[in-house]
C-alpha cells in the first residue's frame, strides 16, 4: 500500500467542527463559549459526562451539540467501554483536504472534517495513587479512546488541533480570536507536540504500574473460567 506523502496543505483552518471528550471538566465553559463566540456556526461532538456538561454550558443554543454515536450511527457499550473507536470518526480526524481519495471516502460515509480535538484521559496516576487500589480498578481507568483521538489529531496537525490541557483554552482562545476563528500550521504543530508527549507520559505510568504490580497482585481480583469465543 502506498503511503501518502502531503505536500500542500491549508495553512488558516477555521474551527467548525470539535470533538470533545474530557475526564477533568475544569475550564470548559471558558472554551466552548469561547469558541461559539469566535467561530461562527462552529459545532460539537462528544460523549457521556463531557456531552451532559457541554449541553449545560450551551444552554439554548445547544442545537450545535450531537452525541458522537448520533454522528457514527453506533451507540456506546455498556459501560462507555467502546464510545469512539470507528471508522467514520476516524476518517474525520486523519482525512486529508487536498486527497481525493479521502473526499470520496467522505462523501461515502457522510463525514466531515473535525478541525478541533479537546481530550483528556482517564485518571490513571490519581487512581493507583489511592490507598486500596486494586489492579482491577487501576485496569479500568487505562483510557483507550481518549489516546487513539489524541494522536490521530496530532498525526494530522497539517489540518487538526489537539487541546490536552485545560491550562491552555485561554491561550488557545487567544489565538484563534487573532487570527478570526482560525488555527494557523505553526500552532497545530506545537499542540501536535504536547499532545504526543501526553500519552507518552501517560503510558510511561501504566507501563511502570504493571511492571511494578506482580501477577500475583493481580490474580487473586479474577475468577477463571472457560472462555466464551466464537469463530470467524
Amino acid at each position: 500500500m502506498a503511503v501518502n506523502v502531503v505536500s500542500k496543505v491549508d495553512g488558516p483552518v477555521a474551527v467548525r467542527n470539535v470533538l470533545m471528550s474530557v475526564s477533568d471538566k475544569g475550564g470548559l465553559d471558558v472554551l466552548v463559549k469561547g469558541l461559539v463566540s469566535l467561530c461562527p456556526g462552529v459545532r460539537f461532538l462528544s460523549t457521556g459526562g463531557t456531552h451532559a456538561r457541554v449541553k449545560e454550558i450551551l444552554g439554548a443554543d445547544a442545537a450545535r451539540l450531537s452525541t458522537v454515536s448520533e454522528y457514527t450511527g453506533q451507540p456506546e457499550t455498556q459501560g462507555g467501554l467502546v464510545k469512539t473507536l470507528d471508522f467514520k470518526l476516524y476518517l474525520s480526524l486523519l482525512t486529508e483536504t487536498y486527497n481525493e481519495a479521502h473526499q470520496k471516502d467522505m462523501a461515502r460515509t457522510g463525514a466531515v472534517p473535525i478541525d478541533l480535538v479537546v481530550v483528556n484521559l482517564y485518571p490513571f496516576r490519581e487512581t493507583i495513587r489511592a490507598v486500596g487500589v486494586t489492579p482491577e480498578t487501576a485496569r479500568s481507568q487505562m483510557d483507550i479512546g481518549g489516546p487513539c483521538m489524541i494522536r490521530a489529531a496530532a498525526k494530522n496537525f497539517l489540518r487538526v488541533a489537539c487541546v490536552v490541557e485545560p491550562d491552555d483554552y485561554p491561550s488557545f482562545l487567544d489565538q484563534v480570536r487573532e487570527n478570526q476563528g482560525k488555527t494557523l500550521l505553526r500552532q497545530r504543530y506545537r499542540l501536535a507536540r504536547k499532545a504526543f508527549a501526553h500519552t507518552a507520559s501517560y503510558d510511561r505510568v501504566i507501563a511502570d504500574y504493571l511492571a511494578e504490580t506482580p501477577f500475583a497482585t493481580a490474580a487473586p481480583c479474577y475468577e477463571i473460567v472457560e472462555p466464551i469465543s466464537k469463530p470467524f
